[in-house]
């Protein structure tokens, strides 16, 4: 498992967003993303991970084959009509050449 981070490093609304799980209002403290790494690098099977875009997140993730998605949620926004978008990581701990592509 990687050192111990900075809470100046992992600080911020979006720390707190992500902590309390994203969209889904959860707890979920940051080691769990890096124990997710840990998992993804000794698991001899596949794995796929869809999260949300952020720094921390790819740098605890580094290494592995990331594609990045605009995803558009359309409830989100319903006041205004707008649907929002944001950015979505698709982590994998193999190649998707490998099977001729993946999108």
């Amino acid at each position: 498992m990687s050192a111990p981070r900075s809470p100046l490093v992992w600080a911020g609304a979006e720390r707190e967003r992500l902590q309390r799980g994203g969209p889904y209002g959860v707890d979920f403290p940051f080691e769990n993303y890096e124990r997710m790494a840990e998992f993804m690098r000794r698991c001899k099977g596949r794995v796929m991970l869809s999260i949300n875009d952020h720094p921390d997140i790819r740098r605890v993730f580094e290494g592995f084959h990331f594609e990045y998605l605009d995803i558009r949620y359309s409830n989100t926004n319903q006041r205004q009509g707008k649907a929002e978008v944001t950015g979505e990581l698709v982590i994998m701990n193999w190649s998707p050449c490998s099977l001729g592509g993946l999108f």
